[in-house]
């Protein structure tokens, strides 16, 4: 039985103080990361390395935390939200600090991208998960909110960054924002549990158990006069004969064989309800485009800034870069797409695959634009549309049903975490190679536009045959479809 069924969502109340504090989480853990394009250029001049190896770094801290999504939810379905979340701020905090000490990028890529990464991964689990808990039907609003802190935090990052390392340089920069990172410990605090986590229920009726037992154990048998007396004298004397020792190693043996046996049937229940749920059409065709999506969308976040001075569209920093226009406008995104998904008649897949659609044309426009008022209008446009974020966890929700909606998210982050990996360093080899973004934006946003385009074919398939066939409730199509029609 499902720990989500055990009390209904209160739609208010105490939930926005989940909401606040999963907002002030995600802006001090997801700040840095965000605003990794205004890092990356003083990566390239401090260690001289190439553009592909540096842009590693930043891919890793945005995918290292979506490629362990599966292993960040089972640490919340367990251990619950609030414990999770002070783990996670040690965790970005210490990455921060330790890669102001990095040598080579290789350490970056240790501290900044895997330690860091992961940290942000935890966060995002836990915010998600207790706000969908607290949250039925002002979901979409209250998921909106909670993922604009990412982009709030970027923000604002962006530009107290720039003005840090003015100040201090990137080492004191990277101490002072890991400093600022422990307040994510502060935020755990409001994240009162609405159900028990899977482990104080576990650990619970293990301690219910060993009471049972040693009542048993207390108790004298009264059948049998004889074995009475022989069971109180042993209590009494408190006197037993210990087992002899090939009966112990056998006794081991047996419990670790049972043990093992537990563990390989709980991994092959698990392996067999990820595949029902990459049986679904919708939700596999959802997993491919955000495969392709995330293949491209985080190229600009990196390389943007680089380009403008590069093609020397700007001259310095800018008062406000680049990253800081993708990010208020992420913010702006997630929170009316996140309205929008409260709407009754809107249909999220078709919306989701609009944005993608939007990335897409974006990204082609990028290589010929040759002027920064241009890349200005680009990334509050490439901004906006990411902030598809905030849908995804309510298509989630819709498609597989809350029950399952912490297992198939973080199947969901694998895909878009393994992408997000490939997509950055590939274009930073491109431009190894080829001395031009020119081709990398290109190779970006023709694979957005086919993540969009089949989205969009795949739900408009299923939308048809739904009506061709709606007499026919056994379909595989329309039983996928009707879990997406109940958007509209």
């Amino acid at each position: 039985m499902s720990t989500w069924s055990t009390k209904q969502a209160p739609d208010g109340g105490w939930g926005w103080a989940i909401v606040v504090a999963s907002f002030m989480a995600q802006l001090l853990a997801y700040g840095s990361p965000q605003s990794v394009g205004v890092l990356y250029p003083e990566w390239l001049n401090t260690f001289q390395d190439g553009k592909g190896m540096t842009a590693l770094v930043g891919s890793l801290v945005s995918g290292v935390g979506l490629i362990a999504s599966p292993i960040c939810s089972a640490c919340v379905v367990n251990f619950g939200a609030r414990p999770v979340t002070i783990f996670s701020g040690v965790m970005v905090s210490g990455g921060l600090m330790l890669s102001a000490f990095a040598p080579n990028v290789q350490f970056l890529i240790f501290s900044y991208g895997i330690v860091v990464g992961l940290g942000c991964g935890l966060v995002y689990a836990a915010t998600v998960t207790i706000t969908c808990q607290y949250f039925d039907k002002r979901r979409g609003l209250a998921l909106g909110i909670v993922t604009t802190g990412t982009s709030i935090g970027g923000f604002l990052y962006a530009t107290v960054q720039n003005e840090l390392i003015a100040l201090f340089g990137l080492d004191g920069c990277l101490l002072l924002i890991g400093c600022f990172s422990l307040n994510i410990i502060a935020c755990a605090g409001l994240m009162r549990p609405l159900h028990l986590p899977a482990y104080y229920l576990k650990q619970r009726a293990a301690l219910a158990e060993k009471a049972e037992e040693k009542v048993l154990e207390i108790t004298p048998v009264v059948e049998d006069p004889i074995k009475k007396n022989q069971s109180v004298n042993i209590l009494i004397t408190g006197q037993t004969k210990d087992p002899p020792p090939y009966e112990k190693s056998l006794m081991s043996y047996v419990e670790l064989m049972r043990l093992v046996k537990k563990k390989q049937k709980e991994y092959s229940e698990y392996l067999h309800s990820t595949a029902e749920l990459l049986q679904n059409r919708v939700f596999l065709a959802t997993c491919m485009s955000l495969f392709a999506y995330c293949l491209g969308a985080y190229t600009p976040l990196l390389f943007l800034e680089d380009l403008a001075q590069s093609e020397g569209l700007i001259s310095g920093n800018s008062i406000i870069p680049l990253v800081s226009i993708m990010s208020i406008a992420a913010g702006v995104g997630k929170l009316l797409l996140g309205v929008m998904m409260d709407i009754r008649w809107m249909n999220s897949i078709f919306l989701y695959a609009f944005t993608l659609l939007g990335t897409g044309v974006a990204l082609l426009i990028i290589p010929v634009t040759r002027n920064y008022a241009g890349l200005q209008v680009i990334s509050a446009l490439l901004g906006f549309f990411s902030g598809n974020w905030s849908v995804i966890p309510y298509i989630t929700t819709k498609v597989v049903g809350m029950d399952r909606l912490t297992e198939a998210f973080g199947i969901l982050m694998f895909f878009g975490g393994f992408s997000i990996m490939l997509g950055p360093p590939v274009a930073g080899w491109i431009y190894d190679w080829m001395h031009s973004y020119d081709l990398a934006f290109y190779f970006s946003g023709s694979f957005v536009l086919l993540g969009g385009a089949g989205l969009f074919l795949a739900a408009l398939c299923c939308q048809n045959k739904n009506q061709d066939e709606a007499n026919m409730p056994d379909t595989e199509c329309i039983n996928d479809y009707d879990k997406v029609a109940t958007v509209a």
